[in-house]
């Protein structure tokens, strides 16, 4: 008999309730991944069935890793009843189980056995060669773009007719509607399938074949997914599906946690469980064993004020605790300090600097607090993207910098050449380096050598981007860092790049050179900032283990820290202002649960901070901003004002 006397009431119930839809409401900090695994055990143990037909699915393979050591170290110590082998086990993420479906059936999607996965980067590759081969504008319909549309259309398990019926008559939304049709034909003749399809075809072949349905169908006697309200529809159909027959499909999430939906998740999934399943038994976690009582009212407090949410109350048995501490400041650079000298004497006092997190809503955001963590030498580490000075759009315009200062650096020529795009490839750095090397001349004075002495569209592009850089060295003399460095992004054609491409990660990049340009501000000289940045790039020490976290909200979510530090508490931060001008109220709501995910990540302490000016468009001049719509929603008991 698997023993359930560590488990709280409602964990046992959950695990216990092996018959049926079962949805069980995981809060932060519940124990979602103990009942997963003892679920597992428990019908296991109870003989309702083999290993091998249990269907247990999660989203990372981290994730799938871990469900299934858990589970192997649960059922080890019951004797005889399972066989570990790793091909028994249906444990892993949506991708790689579905796939493993697909495999034997490749002749029905038309497919080798062969038949490979490409990535993203292939992806955008295809997609640029059909744009090329239909002469379709790639500046004013961005690839990344079209690719962005086609993955949720896939999401949505919608094929090339649906997506052209449901997209816009004129603009890049039909434009990709159209490319669709030509990328998936061209995926077929390159016997291939890219993620997006995995799951969608499956669809499509448990729908053409009934007997591949109810061959999966009678296998699989329970199905269990972890964080279900990450799931988007086509993830939602294949569930359901699977589980139609024996309608033993538990799920566990909190739809208070669902922020994923600009990658497709679609909190509704999770809302409309108990429509969607007949006689869905509900069962609710209630009690958080990470965060104290202060901490568990502040969030449920403001977490209520969402109208799209299942009722739920969370408890703990954690001392009170400290309030919710809330500072008001100046300004970022304040803020930084502030946060840094809390760190720092939170850190003699015995509480480990790999204890403490910074979670920011925006990566722009993370720039004020690695300087001052590097002026204090105290040890960090970024989570949920690269170090500030580390990004690809920042090197950028530090390589453009570069030849402002010194018009005859070859690295830094090399680096920006072509971005944006001058038609200038690998053929031609070649010549470069060719010409470099006969007449011993650096890279750029090798390129004006050849342009001068050819004629055509590349010598055009050629010599006006030389030309530019020579302004741009006599502007050195006269401007700014700042400025120059404004004035630099726009002649470039780097900014009008990348806001021309409205991704969102194009948007967090322009953010990220707006703070950079703000950077800048500190320093009366060019040469002065880049001594600084060979500075900070060559002081990261990978081998230190105890470092402070520093990493935006998203990132955050499933880990843990003694104390949380959430920057940035204002109106068009947090909530953030592309998500309350592009879905209103439901951004909103997104937003808020962003909030709650931040503020349960503490388990003793958290801070809440916001500045009075922030720094906007290189000036405080009217920077005035307001303190977050969720600082209104915070229980006035649970929260300090410092």
């Amino acid at each position: 008999m698997f023993d359930l006397s560590t488990l709280n009431e409602d964990q046992e119930k959950a695990v216990r309730t092996t018959e049926g839809a079962v949805l069980v409401l995981a809060g932060a900090g519940t124990g979602k991944t103990r009942v997963l695994t003892s679920r597992i055990a428990y019908i296991i143990s109870e003989r309702l069935c083999q290993i091998g037909e249990i269907l247990a699915v999660t989203f990372t393979n981290k994730a799938a890793k871990e469900m299934k050591e858990r589970t192997i170290s649960i059922l080890s110590k019951c004797e005889n009843i399972f066989s570990n082998k790793e091909d028994f086990f249906w444990i892993g993420t949506f991708h790689s189980l579905a796939l493993r479906m697909i495999r034997p059936f490749y002749e029905k999607f038309k497919r080798t056995s062969n038949f490979s996965i490409i990535d993203a980067d292939d992806q955008l590759r295809l997609i640029k060669k059909i744009m090329k081969d239909y002469e379709i504008d790639d500046k004013k319909n961005a690839p990344k773009q079209i690719a962005y549309h086609i993955n949720r259309w896939k999401d949505q398990c919608r094929n090339p007719d649906e997506a052209k019926k449901m997209s816009k008559r004129f603009g890049i939304e039909q434009t990709a509607a159209n490319i669709y049709y030509y990328y998936q034909d061209l995926l077929e003749s390159l016997d291939a399938i890219d993620f997006g399809d995995i799951v969608k075809i499956s669809i499509e072949l448990f729908k053409c074949n009934i007997e591949i349905l109810e061959k999966y169908q009678n296998k699989f006697k329970y199905i269990m997914v972890d964080e279900y309200q990450d799931t988007n529809v086509a993830q939602y159909i294949w569930l359901k599906l699977l589980s139609m027959s024996n309608g033993n499909l538990c799920c566990v999430g909190d739809d208070d946690q669902s922020i994923y939906s600009w990658r497709g998740a679609d909190v509704g999934n999770i809302l409309k469980f108990d429509k969607d399943f007949k006689n869905t038994t509900i069962i609710r976690l209630g009690q958080n064993y990470r965060s104290t009582k202060n901490i568990i009212k502040a969030a449920s407090g403001l977490i209520s004020n969402n109208s799209m949410r299942m009722e739920k109350e969370f408890w703990t048995n954690e001392d009170v605790g400290l309030p919710v501490m809330v500072k008001s400041l100046p300004d970022p650079m304040s803020e930084a300090h502030f946060i840094a000298g809390l760190i720092e004497n939170k850190s003699k006092n015995g509480i480990s600097t790999s204890d403490m997190a910074i979670l920011v809503r925006g990566a722009f955001q993370t720039r004020v607090f690695e300087e001052r963590m590097l002026a204090l030498g105290i040890p960090y580490t970024v989570i949920g993207g690269m170090k500030f000075y580390e990004r690809k759009e920042v090197k950028d315009a530090i390589a453009y910098l570069r030849l402002a200062v010194n018009p005859e650096d070859g690295i830094a020529f090399e680096r920006v050449i072509n971005v944006p795009k001058r038609g200038i490839g690998t053929t031609s750095m070649n010549k470069f380096y060719a010409v470099a090397k006969e007449y011993n001349l650096s890279l750029p004075k090798a390129a004006r050598k050849i342009a001068e002495g050819s004629t055509g569209s590349f010598t055009t592009k050629l010599l006006d981007f030389l030309g530019k850089i020579e302004d741009w060295n006599q502007n050195n003399q006269t401007l700014s860092p700042s400025k120059l460095m404004q004035k630099i992004l726009e002649e470039s054609g780097y900014a009008s790049m990348l806001k021309e491409s409205k991704t969102i990660e194009n948007e967090a990049r322009l953010e990220t050179l707006d703070e950079l340009v703000i950077a800048l501000q500190e320093f009366d000289d060019v040469h002065e900032f880049l001594d600084y940045i060979s500075l900070v790039l060559e002081n990261s020490d990978s081998l230190i283990q105890d470092k402070v976290t520093i990493s935006t909200i998203h990132a955050a979510k499933g880990l843990e820290y003694h104390t949380v530090f959430i920057p940035g508490f204002e109106e068009n931060i947090l909530p953030h202002q592309r998500s309350v001008a592009e879905k209103g109220e439901i951004g909103v709501e997104e937003e808020r649960r962003l909030c709650y995910v931040a503020i349960t990540r503490a388990k003793k302490e958290a801070y809440i901070t916001l500045c009075n000016r922030r720094n906007m468009y290189g000036s405080y001049d009217n920077s005035y901003v307001n303190p977050s719509r969720f600082l209104y929603d915070l229980p006035r008991e649970s929260i300090k004002i410092l």
